[in-house]
């Protein structure tokens, strides 16, 4: 089983942590992309990234000093968004260090695909970002199927915790074979199942932690995640769709 996530816009070099850094597997598609976007003016980084000047300055100084493989920081460290604090790589044990390496997979606009291990610099560049490159009108088209070939190699089965953004990458590529699983996070709401963004990206942190320290293989096991007072809702939910609820949220059943 392979578990794919989004990468966050924040970042940052912690390079000190780590010894083992491994280098992306499409590396050399991250230079070029990189090198692509030192070619464009300031106010064209502004637009692609759609930032305030502050964030767009950094970033464009970022892309003017940074070298892709001089201090290093592994890619599960570097991100520092919310999914990333529940999921608290830093305190993983030993083997739960070690089922994330080999299950987990994070999607990115820059380096393609990254395993937690893989050494990254600071950058911007969403996956839905408009850079035309040649022949492809966005990074989408730049990709293709290869992000997806990746991370079928060697698992017939995924579990998707990644934003629409990101996961739109490989869902126009599956095949019949190809067991792919979408975790649902929400509450109930008068009715209706209501996602907020900022409870579910805790939540999907919070289940790659807990995959990790269970070492979670068979994809039936995932309905047993019970983090942050969610739980399993099998009514709502399907081969494809695995749907949790706040149970403390749930006002209109008994659970």
């Amino acid at each position: 089983m392979k578990i794919i996530i989004s990468p966050a816009k924040k970042m940052n070099r912690r390079e000190e942590e780590f010894s083992g850094i491994s280098r992306p597997i499409f590396y050399k598609d991250a230079c070029f992309l990189r090198d692509e976007l030192k070619k464009m003016d300031f106010e064209s980084l502004k637009a692609l990234w759609k930032c305030n000047e502050k964030i767009a300055r950094e970033n464009q100084e970022r892309l003017r000093t940074y070298e892709m493989d001089k201090n290093l920081t592994c890619a599960v460290i570097a991100y520092e968004g919310i999914q990333y604090q529940y999921m608290a790589p830093m305190v993983l044990t030993n083997n739960g260090w070690k089922y994330a390496q080999e299950h987990l997979r994070i999607l990115s606009g820059l380096y393609g695909i990254l395993r937690p291990q893989d050494g990254v610099i600071p950058y911007r560049l969403e996956m839905q970002a408009k850079l035309k490159i040649g022949k492809y009108k966005d990074l989408y088209e730049f990709w293709g199927d290869r992000i997806y070939r990746e991370l079928i190699k060697e698992d017939r089965v995924i579990l998707n915790l990644a934003s629409k953004e990101y996961s739109r990458s490989i869902e126009k590529y599956l095949e019949k074979d190809i067991r792919y699983i979408t975790c649902i996070f929400g509450e109930k709401i008068q009715g209706k199942i209501k996602v907020k963004a900022t409870k579910a990206k805790m939540a999907r942190g919070e289940m790659v932690r807990w995959l990790s320290e269970n070492q979670i293989e068979e994809p039936e096991k995932i309905k047993e995640f019970h983090g942050l007072d969610y739980g399993y809702r099998e009514e709502y939910s399907s081969d494809t769709e695995f749907v949790f609820l706040e149970k403390k949220q749930d006002k209109e059943e008994i659970w």
